[in-house]
């Protein structure tokens, strides 16, 4: 799987320059894969011994190798389209590759998806033609035909069509291509992916009963887990298919809240009079020169207890105003997008393209705007 999120986890090396992340579920999963392998150990082998756990530790180690393939593939794709890749991270069912920007075009989102499955079907190939060079009934071969199968099956599973698989994606490519139209792509990918959710959930149980006999314990809870994350990733591509539909109808002018100017030193209490009695909405603190030198935070002013405003002033409840908390009237989109996350804060200063002060803009207004649809 690719996307823009960027990594987070234990840090466990680079590659490439690229950061690798190691999410703290993945090692609470590859403890019960070790703990699910050891069975298989010892019905091979009864006299194995203590080295079973080594065996189940190697199998997990291989396995989370070959997702970090996987990863890597993506990466390496998107590189030779020119894409900066931001961290690649492990989870407990997969992994991310987190570009700094979108693919931009349905051929390059189908190829640096397709080249995740297709390296892992090609490390599922190299197991199979190593096992011919194993020892017939070793532990080896073992180790390396789970491996295999393992590889198999994800790169097979990865390919069906709905988001937030790998074959989701490229399905949302193929849909962008036909229509022209990125978000219709994503939309369709995303119900495909709810379809995979639920048939992943229910296979475990109607397949056992079409045959008259009684689910697997082990399936049925990995069935729900796995389908449980499918419906949260094609819900959460869903929702941002609706979120980008708005982009066009968001802009600074239609969010920017009229803006009071105090002096640093006017208690706080005395500037929120003056704001009840204006027509304003936010207060900018200004120099001696009267020009913006900080922002007051909403968050501080509601924090202050009513007592203790005549006693606090503008300048205990604002910050600074830096240069990256100024944004221009003119940002609509994704532009604004972009302005916003290159210095996140709680408010900005907007200023007209000629330097002229116009306002304040709320980021929880920002997000209001894009939750309301």
């Amino acid at each position: 799987m690719d996307g823009t999120a960027a990594g987070d986890g234990l840090r466990v090396g680079r590659f490439l320059g690229i950061p690798i992340f190691a999410h703290p579920s993945l090692f609470l999963t590859a403890g019960l894969l070790a703990f699910a392998f050891v069975p298989l150990v010892e019905d091979f082998d009864p006299a194995v011994g203590s080295s079973k756990y080594l065996l189940a530790a190697g199998f997990a180690a291989l396995l989370y190798l070959s997702i970090l393939v996987h990863e890597l593939a993506h990466a390496a794709v998107a590189r030779r389209f020119g894409l900066p890749v931001r961290s690649i991270t492990l989870y407990m069912l997969g992994g991310v590759t987190a570009l700094e920007r979108p693919a931009g075009t349905p051929g390059r989102e189908f190829a640096v998806s397709a080249a995740g499955p297709a390296a892992t079907l090609v490390l599922a190939g190299l197991g199979w033609l190593g096992l011919a060079v194993t020892g017939p009934g070793s532990l080896a071969q073992l180790l390396l035909f789970q491996v295999t199968m393992a590889n198999l099956v994800v790169g097979v599973y990865n390919l069906l069509p709905g988001l937030p698989l790998d074959g989701g994606s490229m399905l949302a490519a193929l849909v962008w291509r036909v229509t022209g139209r990125e978000l219709t792509g994503t939309v369709v990918a995303g119900w495909a992916g709810r379809l995979v959710a639920v048939a992943t959930v229910a296979l475990p149980l109607l397949v056992p009963w079409a045959a008259d006999r009684a689910p697997d314990p082990f399936l049925v809870v990995w069935g729900a887990v796995i389908g449980f994350f499918l419906w949260s990733g094609s819900t959460q591509a869903l929702r941002s298919a609706r979120v980008r539909a708005r982009l066009p109808r968001l802009t600074v002018l239609g969010l920017v809240r009229p803006a009071l100017p105090v002096a640093v030193d006017v208690p706080l209490a005395e500037a929120l009079r003056r704001l009840g009695e204006s027509d304003a909405r936010a207060l900018v603190v200004t120099g001696s020169d009267g020009r913006p030198t900080g922002l007051v935070s909403e968050a501080a002013v509601t924090a202050t207890p009513p007592g203790r405003r005549p006693w606090v002033s503008v300048g205990d409840v604002s910050r600074r105003l830096e240069p990256e908390l100024v944004v221009r009237s003119d940002l609509v989109g994704e532009g604004l997008l972009t302005a916003l996350r290159r210095s996140p804060a709680t408010e900005y200063l907007v200023v007209e393209p000629d330097g002229a002060v116009r306002g304040v803009l709320s980021t929880a207004d920002v997000e209001a705007a894009l939750s309301r649809g």
